[in-house]
C-alpha cells in the first residue's frame, strides 16, 4: 500500500483520504485506527513490505540492531522508521530504557539477575534477553521501587 503524507499550515484538524478499489480488512482496520481517539497508544511498524499497527501493550522491546530499530512482540519482530529517542517520547511509564540501544516494557519482565561488571541481566516473558547497563540501572531500580 502506498502512503503519502502532506503537511500544511492551513489545515486546522488533520484528516485522511484513502483511495482504494475495494474495502479490504486492512483498509477497514486503517479507517478504524484513524478514527480511534486512543490511537496514540499504537505505533505503525513494518515487516517486509507490509505495514501494521501494534498497541504498545503488545510490545516487549524496542532495540537498535544494525542501525535500525526493531520492535519485538511475543512471537514476532518488526521494524520502525523512528529513532529510539523519538519512540521513547511516545511511551508511558510502563516502558523504560535499559541501555543506549534498548527500551523494554516493564510489564513483560520475567526475571532480573546480576550480570557482569555491575550490570543486571534481564529476561522477558517471550525469552528475549538483554543487559541493563550501569548508566540506566538506577532509573530501572527506581521504576521497580527497589
Amino acid at each position: 500500500m502506498k502512503v503519502d503524507l502532506f503537511f500544511s499550515r492551513d489545515i486546522k484538524e488533520p484528516y485522511a483520504e484513502i483511495h482504494t478499489n475495494e474495502l479490504s480488512d486492512n483498509i477497514q482496520k486503517a479507517i478504524n485506527l484513524l478514527e480511534d481517539e486512543s490511537a496514540n497508544s499504537m505505533i505503525a511498524v513494518k515487516k517486509g513490505k507490509d505495514i501494521t499497527f501494534l498497541k504498545f501493550d503488545e510490545i516487549y522491546m524496542f532495540r537498535v540492531e544494525d542501525k535500525q530499530v526493531k520492535v519485538y512482540t511475543e512471537n514476532d519482530n518488526f521494524q520502525v522508521k523512528k529513532a529510539l529517542y523519538q519512540i521513547e517520547e511516545m511511551l508511558d511509564s510502563s516502558f523504560i530504557r535499559i541501555s543506549k540501544s534498548t527500551i523494554i516494557n516493564l510489564d513483560k519482565i520475567d526475571r532480573v539477575a546480576p550480570s557482569l561488571k555491575g550490570m543486571m541481566f534481564i529476561m522477558l516473558k517471550n525469552g528475549l534477553k538483554d543487559n541493563i547497563s550501569r548508566k540506566y540501572l538506577p532509573e530501572f531500580k527506581k521504576s521497580l521501587d527497589l
